[in-house]
């Protein structure tokens, strides 16, 4: 596994509430401030959950890894596989059970008045309390930490997070006035369809893991 294995789970982190928001910013007072602040904060609380994952799991399969060598086994990598397929499959559930709720929470007020310091902490907070979000960004650091993957295998995936974030805004600087159909198919499409998107990845990337564990199992000694 490399770190273009874990880009299609950025897909994951923006479709639904947080590109619906991402459109309302750029069609706000202050669109390329509010967009730009907004980005600043997912990418910082992006950066932060990635790494957090990398770290724990590095952490916790460095004590198991010692526990287990006094014991003649030093596997850790399937245990690793488990707990990452059962984040996934917690994910999956929640993003189904969710499916129909898309588009701005209530508790986000009028964000077409939104200023830069406003979207910045809307950024950090909307990563921070969305579950699907705090799930993958631990898949990713966990997955990462694994196979051995240096730190640097997670920034793709925290660039190509932002980016996709910013198609609203690029629409907007690269169409002009013609950006608010455009904007508001990419709204409509997030609400009624990255549900769906969404569970055909996290199914690619649990196929993936499957993969991993089996090679793991395998290649135990008889």
């Amino acid at each position: 596994m490399n770190f273009l294995t874990l880009l299609p789970l950025a897909v994951v982190m923006v479709a639904g509430t947080q590109l619906v928001v991402a459109v309302f910013l750029a069609s706000s007072d202050r669109p390329r401030a509010a967009s730009l602040s907004f980005l600043a904060g997912a990418g910082l609380v992006v950066s932060a959950g990635v790494t957090v994952g990398w770290l724990l799991t590095r952490l916790v399969g460095g004590l198991a890894a010692d526990a287990s060598a006094l014991a003649g086994k030093v596997d850790r990598g399937p245990a690793i596989d488990l707990v990452v397929l059962a984040l996934l499959v917690i994910l999956a559930v929640l993003i189904w059970v969710r499916r129909g709720r898309s588009g701005p929470p209530r508790w986000l007020g009028s964000i077409e008045h939104a200023g830069p310091r406003s979207a910045l902490r809307l950024g950090a907070l909307l990563f921070v309390v969305t579950p699907t979000d705090d799930l993958t960004m631990a898949t990713v650091g966990a997955s990462v930490a694994r196979h051995d993957l240096p730190w640097w295998h997670l920034v793709p995936f925290v660039l190509l997070t932002v980016l996709l974030l910013a198609l609203p805004l690029l629409a907007l600087l690269l169409l002009g006035g013609r950006a608010a159909r455009v904007l508001t198919r990419m709204r409509d499409w997030a609400e009624r369809h990255a549900w769906i998107v969404n569970e055909i990845i996290i199914v690619f990337f649990a196929l993936l893991t499957v993969l991993d564990l089996l090679r793991s199992e395998g290649g135990r000694p008889g």
